[in-house]
């Protein structure tokens, strides 16, 4: 899961997706498990999800949260506490599907992106702000906010091994003719295939700009040079998952500027 979702954060920089559009970009994601044994496996959670038993069990752990002792073993992991909140909050799910992201939302203004991503247990918002060049993670709900730290960039890693293929292959996305090309990357002895289909119709994005950024330390880029054209679909398969993003809709709209900035009311925490 942790690994399918890291080709999200290629869409959580689209702060270098745009010279002069201003308007909303929305993207439909599916993720697809198609390991026999990892379906089997979610087949028993989803089982044990909708057991009368696991459901009291969950019901109980939730009211536990308020109980010091239980708060401060969730204070020493964080990352596990705001799963535990975002399930108090939302509901224990009793699909299993529903723990996966549905839709990728960004709006785009000055170069400046709000990127929203809906459903699932990664559920988030992100807000990067061009004339400060910085990132941050929104929590509207706690109205709290944190700094996202960039990679470094003096990081002596190299990239990792990229093979991209352009084919004579197009289709059409919202009208838009699009081109296939493959990517191959290789990093240690993992290996990724990725799928994206391109058009070179929309001009008031650059994506160009994405080649100089990684995704991670392992030197992995956000986005290929080789590759014409803005992505409005993208395939891959990893560890028994296929996740497929395709956006749905294009709009053009005049932006309110509150919608990039950090409200006023928002603390700041680590």
């Amino acid at each position: 899961m942790k690994n399918i979702i890291l080709i999200l954060v290629l869409f959580l920089s689209i702060k270098a997706f745009s010279q002069n559009f201003e308007g909303t970009i929305k993207w439909a994601i599916k993720v697809e498990v198609t390991d026999p044994k990892q379906k089997a496996q979610l087949e028993q959670a989803q089982k044990q999800m909708n057991d009368p038993a696991t459901q009291a069990q969950m019901k109980q752990m939730m009211e536990k949260m308020n109980d010091p002792q239980f708060k401060a073993m969730m204070d020493s992991n964080p990352q596990l506490k705001a799963q535990i909140e975002k399930m108090v909050q939302n509901g224990f799910p009793t699909d299993v599907s529903s723990m996966f992201p549905k839709e990728l939302i960004v709006k785009v203004k000055n170069k400046n992106a709000l990127t929203k991503i809906e459903g699932g247990i990664l559920a988030s918002e992100i807000l990067y702000v061009g004339d400060k060049d910085k990132t941050y993670n929104l929590n509207r709900e706690k109205k709290t906010y944190s700094v996202l730290t960039p990679p470094d960039k003096n990081d002596s890693k190299t990239d990792a091994d990229v093979k991209i293929t352009k084919t004579s292959e197009t289709i059409k996305i919202l009208n838009y003719t699009c081109t296939k090309y493959i990517a191959e990357v290789t990093s240690g002895t993992t290996k990724i295939t990725q799928y994206l289909w391109a058009t070179k119709e929309i001009k008031d994005f650059d994506m160009k700009a994405l080649a100089k950024q990684h995704i991670a330390k392992n030197g992995q880029r956000m986005f290929y040079e080789e590759i014409d054209g803005v992505p409005l679909k993208m395939e891959m398969s990893l560890q028994g998952n296929i996740m497929t993003m395709e956006v749905k809709e294009i709009k053009r709209e005049s932006l309110p500027a509150a919608d990039f900035t950090v409200p006023a009311d928002f603390k700041e925490i680590k």
